[in-house]
């Protein structure tokens, strides 16, 4: 991993949160602020390529910098960048920089946890996969209900009034001149004015 922010405590529990960025909104903030009442650390992970998507919209650079500029202030924050998007594939590099103690918890949402229950890790099952790390879920839209069997290594996330709250909501606002700045960090405003400007397109 390369990191661009990191905690200076070592944690023994680390909350991973993956994610595209684009941009920063507060839900992922308040994602990772309710994480913290269970793990020491969450470190935002902005992987260099996608399982399911190209890059569109903010460069890779222009993303790491808006992180940097809404997470400057949190002491238990971190920032890095993985080589792939894979929850197996980013968990692997996490434990060559963290060490193989540190018990890993990846954060999501519902909508998120569903397409990960359902992504191809290459032949291993995703309760293989599982028994590296542990899902943080918070409800959106709905409580995610784990497949049978996968209790213990998926827990709720209690978070409340973030279920409309997304980056593509953020700039489809940009794109049609309605409000959008009560939806991400104000740390960030002037970046995302600047880098979503409707005629800079989207993605």
């Amino acid at each position: 991993m390369n990191f661009f922010q990191r905690s200076s405590a070592p944690p023994s529990r680390l909350g991973v949160l993956p994610g595209t960025f684009n941009p920063p909104t507060v839900a992922h903030l308040a994602l990772a602020r309710a994480a913290l009442e269970i793990v020491d650390e969450v470190v935002f992970v902005l992987p260099q390529v996608f399982p399911h998507k190209p890059y569109h919209g903010a460069s890779f650079e222009q993303r790491v910098a808006m992180l940097r500029s809404a997470l400057r202030s949190e002491a238990a924050f971190s920032i890095a960048s993985a080589r792939q998007g894979l929850f197996l594939e980013i968990a692997a590099e996490c434990r060559g920089d963290y060490g193989a103690h540190v018990q890993l918890s990846f954060l999501c949402g519902r909508d998120a946890a569903e397409r990960i229950a359902g992504w191809d890790y290459g032949g291993a099952a995703f309760a293989d996969t599982l028994s590296g790390f542990d899902l943080l879920v918070a409800a959106r839209s709905g409580e995610f209900h784990p497949p049978d069997g996968l209790e213990s290594r998926i827990r709720t996330l209690p978070l409340a009034g973030f279920d409309e709250i997304s980056a593509t909501e953020v700039r489809d606002r940009i794109t049609h001149a309605r409000p959008w700045e009560h939806l991400v960090p104000p740390e960030i405003h002037a970046e995302v004015r600047r880098i979503y400007r409707p005629t800079a397109g989207s993605g």
